[in-house]
């Protein structure tokens, strides 16, 4: 799970004792013995919790100790620490520059920088956003649905570890990496609305909707105390869980696509003419992009370099690999050849589906994901988009909202205690080792929650935006293209009508 999944709560993991009444002096503070330091350096290695001494202290463990006050402040762990920042800088990659050549490949020349001024927008509209209140409502405690403002501009959140979710992270790293989540999801929803949304549009919707959908999500899924939060929240009101964001980050952008671009409707000439993609070379760099940087979504999930990181970064590799290389193959077999799109679009599908199991399925597991992956994705690209005639411009629906559910839905389904062992804490009646085990069902109230924000939420954030500002652009600007008339600039300068 991507907040805590791989804390090892303890009930020997104490904070100090009250220290003692100021009219009395405080004990000196006994050396740690050979014993406690090596505890301690174990519980490092294997990022667990601290373990105590035998007493109601924990100040002989390794950290600073502050004699006056006898206040105990743990310390990071530097490799921990080097392995979130380096997740944290893949992640950011993975929308600067990964999704941004992805998406910028595959829509029309003339319209390559306005994804691109949409990608950069949302990078820095939501850091703001998480300094000044977003990581503190996604993470601190104080509710099942929003945590409150202890962390407002990021107040407390030092180098420290916040126990409430690793022990050997800085917290400040830690919010850092949570900030690289928050900031691909909205820009997933571009690839729906591609080419025909006004610029301010769409920084107005984004901002209504990080707190509308994404900040609750995120905590009732992520938070300690969310209402979802079924690994380490024992009075969940559903206990679900989600590695590294198949509801948080793929069913609420997915489904938010799906409803916007209904709302906002299709392309000027879609069905009639050819819209296809201006460069598959932009298109195959940003796939390669998103799947190295996925390491870090996936294994980073697990808040350290241990064996649930090792697993999650298993499972991601045969997943993603498995449904690159269905997709293209169904394509071979129905359309009579494999395209490179085929390909970039099972490996993104694959990526997708196995990101909520990731931390919790067996390679057997990641094989069987990877194979749906590249079937019923596809399937909804070809097929039901046709049917129903939506303009998902980029298939962010069909690869995103359905992977996103599926995914959800197979890590209910695949979800084993022998793949981690954190399941076993509050979850040991919920995984049975079985198809359908009590798990799958509490999976399923969490899609439909998920649904019920994804799609309610943006559908008022929609009209609210569109009764201020409007949604489209004029049909001048928009069949000249978004990126001269928004931006003031070319991608190409012997960009042509496309």
């Amino acid at each position: 799970m991507n907040a805590a999944v791989n804390l090892a709560h303890s009930a020997d993991a104490t904070t100090n004792a009250a220290p003692a009444a100021a009219s009395e002096p405080t004990p000196k503070r006994a050396d740690p013995t050979l014993d406690q330091r090596v505890a301690d350096l174990e519980a490092y290695v294997n990022n667990v919790g601290r373990v105590a001494d035998g007493t109601n202290n924990v100040s002989s463990k390794l950290g600073s100790y502050d004699e006056k006050t006898g206040a105990y402040s743990p310390n990071p762990g530097p490799g921990a620490n080097a392995w979130q920042m380096t997740s944290a800088a893949l992640v950011l990659f993975m929308t600067l520059p990964g999704l941004a050549l992805f998406y910028g490949g595959l829509v029309r020349r003339k319209n390559i920088l306005s994804v691109m001024a949409q990608c950069l927008f949302i990078t820095g509209m939501v850091t703001i956003l998480w300094y000044v209140c977003g990581y503190s409502l996604v993470f601190h405690n104080g509710g099942k649905v929003l945590g409150n403002l202890g962390f407002a501009f990021l107040k407390d959140v030092d180098g420290s570890p916040n126990t409430d979710y690793s022990y050997w992270v800085s917290h400040n790293v830690f919010s850092m990496y949570q900030l690289m989540f928050a900031i691909i999801t909205p820009a997933l929803i571009l690839g729906a609305i591609a080419e025909r949304m006004k610029f301010s549009a769409i920084c107005l919707f984004m901002v209504l909707w990080m707190f509308v959908v994404y900040f609750p999500q995120a905590h009732m899924i992520w938070g300690i105390d969310g209402f979802m939060n079924g690994v380490w929240n024992k009075d969940a009101g559903i206990k679900a869980i989600d590695f590294a964001g198949g509801t948080v980050v793929h069913m609420t952008s997915g489904w938010s696509a799906l409803v916007l671009c209904i709302i906002l409707g299709k392309r000027i000439g879609f069905g009639k003419e050819p819209m296809p993609p201006h460069s598959m070379v932009l298109c195959m760099v940003g796939t390669g992009m998103l799947w190295v940087g996925w390491y870090g979504f996936n294994a980073g999930s697990a808040v350290g370099a241990d064996v649930i990181a090792a697993n999650a970064f298993t499972t991601t590799t045969l997943a993603t690999a498995v449904a690159s290389f269905v997709w293209p193959m169904i394509e071979w077999i129905t359309r009579g050849k494999p395209s490179v799109l085929g390909f970039c679009s099972g490996a993104v599908a694959g990526l997708v589906v196995i990101t909520p199991a990731c931390g919790f399925v067996t390679p057997k597991g990641a094989i069987l994901i990877g194979v749906l992956a590249g079937l019923i994705p596809w399937f909804f690209c070809w097929k039901v988009k046709s049917w129903f005639g939506y303009d998902d411009a980029l298939d962010t629906f069909g690869v995103h909202a359905v992977g996103g559910t599926m995914g959800a839905l197979l890590t209910g389904m695949l979800a084993r205690q022998r793949a981690n062992s954190n399941l076993g804490t509050f979850l040991k009646d919920k995984v049975t080792d079985s198809v359908f085990q009590p798990l799958f069902f509490e999976q399923i109230k969490a899609v439909l929650v998920t649904l019920v924000i994804a799609i309610v939420g943006t559908a008022i954030i929609a009209f609210v935006v569109k009764a201020i500002l409007g949604l489209r652009p004029s049909a001048e600007v928009e069949t000249g293209g978004l990126d001269l008339a928004e931006h003031g600039e070319e991608g190409y300068h012997s960009a042509g009508s496309l």
